[in-house]
């Protein structure tokens, strides 16, 4: 008789939603190329809305509306949307959180005289949102 107890292996545990599942190996998935232009439309989202903020407003108001917009902006993405997000919502509140950044940095175009910019900019931040959201999903 062996001394090795008999045991099965455990089908691993899902992973949390908006994360990605690890290969066989251990390592996590590689990235695909919606996930890298989800981020670059991320961090456009947050430029444009620093450089709102700077460009829009008269001197004093200027470096607070610069600072904060983006900061605020930020914040929301890392409490609701990040893959580490600090809250687990439901993944409708994420895209809804999400949304409103993008919808916001579509604004400060518009609002800076630049419309078609601010429409390609939605359109291409939405569906890369749409798209990486539902790839997260399945």
């Amino acid at each position: 008789m062996s001394d090795t107890p008999n045991v099965t292996p455990a089908r691993p545990a899902e992973p949390a939603p908006g994360t990605r599942a690890p290969l066989a190996d251990g390592k996590a998935s590689p990235l695909a190329a919606i996930d890298l232009i989800a981020f670059v439309c991320q961090i456009l989202a947050f430029g444009t809305l620093a450089l709102w903020g700077f460009a829009m407003w008269p001197f004093p108001w200027n470096i607070v509306a610069g600072i904060a917009a983006p900061v605020v902006a930020i914040l929301l993405w890392a409490l609701f949307v990040s893959p580490r997000a600090v809250f687990a919502v439901h993944p409708f509140v994420r895209a809804i959180v999400e949304l409103l950044v993008y919808a916001a940095a579509t604004a400060a175009w518009w609002s800076m005289g630049n419309a078609w910019i601010g429409l390609a900019f939605g359109v291409v931040a939405v569906t890369a949102g749409v798209v990486a959201g539902r790839r997260r999903l399945s």
